[in-house]
């Protein structure tokens, strides 16, 4: 599922590996932490557009 998705890193990133990526679909915002990508299952989280938007604007 998540290996088709095309992933950005923020501009902010370091570059050491340590920041979130994020990949966009349609119906799906996908989220998950670079740094644990060597983990045996890494995690992502996957939000709504309204929830992600809504996430955004109270920050």
């Amino acid at each position: 599922m998540s290996t088709d998705l095309h992933w950005s890193k923020s501009s902010y990133s370091d570059g050491e590996g340590e920041c979130l990526e994020a990949a966009l679909t349609p119906t799906t915002i996908h989220i998950r932490d670079s740094k644990r990508l060597t983990d045996p299952a890494p995690r992502t989280l996957r939000l709504t557009p309204t929830t992600w938007s809504t996430f955004l604007k109270s920050l």
